[in-house]
């Protein structure tokens, strides 16, 4: 549900009723998760929640018991309650920073005896616990106090779950005090051991925020700072910096400086490269660059890049050209697949499927499911019916009987596609591929009671 739908229904249950509300508030509570634990946090005077407050976050530093990745999840709500008491009860925003800098606090202990293979404690910190700082920081006339709290928060980030307060200072700090914050994060790295991981700490917060400053030079020069040696990514995201700030030339300039054999992420080079020759005007230099996407992942977006620069006059041609090459390889591409859908060309998808039939991999639903779909909306119903049986076969095969509904359904779909079959084109018949279904899997109870046999 986006913002919309939420103001109004928020309008339409604000007409019901402090009474009603109430006891609806009741109901879901009694019947949620955490819920009780909630609407209680909303009836705290801010006295009482931050005394609640203090006292959950007393408890997780003498909690002992370490938390396993299968109790993980939980532990991560029981933060997000703890977090909800502070935002329901707590409206004074410098209390709350200075609470909410308590909970960052606590980052050690609960890491240090938790399993967070799922990331969602982590997410706790990066997301609920940031928003929250965010949201106080932004409330706070006094600056200097927030700066101070920032600085000491990063200072003992050995979690890696503060970068994100430093990443969103922008939404909160004034141009002055974040250039201030990032001349202070710079001295701190220039004491630091140069390889060190404290050094780096202190050269990514400088680049964070001179990205949100809109100051390339200043992010040019703690990225070389930390990266010396020049690499591919380290240029790509110097001139990325300068492309964000309206200056392509000095973008290409850095993009120039990797190897034309440096192919690292060359796709993610290509794209920037188109980018900046599209912001320069240089139609031919984009279409040198949309050409090599475009044929290494033929799609709608690589060919709308491709007509941004050559016209949108070349469209028929182009899509026509690659029929043939595409026709003609060794092997099936999903994404050739998906193309050709997606121009309209369904005669030759399905061709071009029936060709590779025997490539078809069921296990891949992803592409091959909105493939079966489009065909069988076009009217192919010999490719369609293939697609099908080929993610049929892949359940049945698996022989997992909690998939075995999808599979039961892929074969109604085909009992229903094959009298639209006119030639099989030397492929079995429905009926005599459902008499081999029977031959080689009617030990599989489970799916022909399913089906209704």
């Amino acid at each position: 549900m986006d913002i919309t739908d939420n103001d109004e229904l928020r309008e339409k249950l604000s007409k019901l009723g402090a009474t009603r509300l109430a006891d609806a508030l009741l109901y879901v509570s009694s019947r949620t998760e955490g819920g009780t634990e909630y609407m209680e946090a909303l009836l705290l005077t801010p006295e009482e929640a931050h005394k609640r407050f203090k006292a959950k976050l007393a408890g997780l530093k003498r909690r002992r018991k370490y938390i396993d990745w299968r109790a993980a999840p939980d532990f991560a709500r029981e933060l997000e309650l703890i977090l909800a008491t502070l935002h329901e009860g707590v409206d004074d925003p410098k209390t709350g920073l200075d609470l909410i800098g308590q909970f960052f606090g606590c980052d050690g202990a609960i890491f240090e005896r938790s399993d967070d293979s799922s990331g969602l404690i982590g997410d706790v910190f990066r997301y609920d616990a940031r928003n929250l700082f965010v949201a106080y920081a932004s409330r706070c006339t006094d600056k200097g106090f927030v700066c101070d709290l920032l600085l000491r928060l990063y200072e003992h980030d050995d979690y890696g779950v503060r970068t994100e307060l430093v990443a969103k200072a922008s939404g909160f700090l004034p141009e002055k005090e974040m250039r201030a914050l990032a001349s202070e994060f710079w001295e701190r790295g220039k004491g630091e051991p140069p390889d060190s991981y404290e050094a780096g700490k202190w050269w990514i917060g400088v680049e964070l925020l001179a990205r949100q400053l809109g100051d390339p030079g200043l992010f040019e020069k703690a990225k070389l700072t930390a990266n010396p040696e020049l690499s591919s990514p380290t240029c790509m995201e110097i001139a990325e910096v300068y492309l964000e700030n309206d200056d392509p030339e000095m973008a290409l300039f850095w993009m120039e400086r990797i190897s034309p054999t440096d192919r690292f992420r060359a796709d993610a080079q290509d794209q920037l490269l188109y980018s900046i020759h599209e912001r320069l005007g240089d139609r031919e230099r984009m279409a040198e660059m949309a050409w090599r996407m475009f044929r290494n992942c033929r799609s709608r977006s690589t060919l709308d890049m491709l007509l941004r620069a050559l016209g949108e006059s070349e469209r028929d041609r182009v899509i026509e050209e690659q029929v043939e090459p595409i026709m003609g390889s060794a092997t099936l591409s999903y994404d050739d697949a998906a193309f050709l859908v997606d121009m309209g060309r369904l005669d030759d998808a399905s061709e071009y499927l029936f060709r590779y039939r025997d490539q078809l991999d069921g296990n891949l639903y992803q592409f091959l499911l909105p493939l079966a779909k489009a065909l069988e909306e076009g009217g192919r119903f010999l490719g369609a019916t293939l697609v099908y049986r080929s993610l049929l076969e892949s359940i049945l095969d698996r022989a997992q009987s909690r998939y075995y509904h999808h599979g039961v359904r892929y074969l109604k779909k085909l009992d229903v596609l094959s009298p639209s079959v006119k030639d099989w084109r030397g492929l079995p018949s429905h009926e005599d591929y459902k008499k081999d279904l029977l031959e080689v899997h009617g030990r599989k109870r489970s799916f022909w009671s399913k089906y209704g046999l």
